[in-house]
């Protein structure tokens, strides 16, 4: 057997980098990193910050993919293997075509490959096989049209379309209470899974029981986040009880 020294000399596991773009008022880095197992790790950039008259305004102005330009070269310079856009409303309000105008733009600013939430969440649903969903999100009006716009776009009918009900600035310290009560509220018997979105909202250990409880799967904008970034890499999520954990590693088909 080694000595001691040499066995610590060994260092630590190597680390396989996940590149995370977020908002700059992003505030859940570590709700993100219990989703990643011991051989990742998370280099976590913020954006600059954006103003607005509303809602729809501040997501509007994040939406840019020049907002994404600068924190993508930074995660990428130290290694950032696979870089994702962790905001969902700032990547389906420009539709489809804004969202994939994000992934160029990071793409363009050296990452190897490049994710966004709003894409990471369709491929979700696609993963647990939903068809109907039920969306849940704590949004202004606007931005939630735009949201079911975006969903039922990529092939989803949205039987069920709800709003948290609090205002926006309150977002950020939304509780698992409140979020377990959208999620009770917005859920409707036809739908085959509930997609709460929004970055900004606390849900990793609401998963498990509400899907026990509801009978049927529930993706989340940062569940969605890593488990796309990881899956990209040929690597598993962490969480027990999550449907679209145990669902096949299969690379997405929307994002390169």
């Amino acid at each position: 057997m080694p000595p001691a020294h040499a066995m610590a000399l060994t260092g630590p596991e190597p680390q396989v980098g996940v590149g995370v773009v977020a908002p700059f008022d992003f505030a859940r880095d570590r709700e993100l990193w219990r989703w990643v197992p011991d051989s990742v790790s998370l280099f976590i950039a913020r954006t600059a910050e954006a103003g607005g008259d509303d809602n729809l305004g501040t997501v509007s102005t994040l939406s840019d993919p020049s907002f994404v330009e600068r924190p993508t070269r930074e995660v990428c310079a130290v290694g950032a293997e696979v870089v994702i856009y962790a905001c969902t409303s700032c990547s389906f309000v420009g539709g489809a075509r804004g969202e994939a105008a994000l992934r160029e733009a990071m793409l363009g600013q050296g990452a190897a490959r490049a994710l966004t939430t709003s894409g990471a969440a369709v491929d979700a649903l696609r993963a647990v096989h939903a068809r109907r969903v039920a969306v849940v999100h704590p949004y202004e009006e606007p931005v939630g049209r735009r949201l079911k716009r975006y969903v039922t776009e990529a092939g989803f009918a949205v039987v069920a379309n709800t709003a948290l009900g609090i205002p926006v600035r309150e977002v950020l310290s939304a509780s698992y209470a409140q979020v377990a009560d959208l999620v009770l509220a917005g859920d409707h018997p036809d739908a085959d899974a509930v997609f709460v979105s929004c970055t900004a909202l606390p849900t990793y250990d609401l998963i498990a029981p509400l899907e026990r409880e509801l009978g049927k799967p529930v993706v989340t904008a940062n569940q969605a986040t890593v488990w796309a970034a990881l899956r990209v890499l040929g690597l598993r999520a962490t969480g027990s009880g999550q449907s679209l954990l145990r669902s096949a590693l299969e690379i997405p088909s929307t994002s390169p």
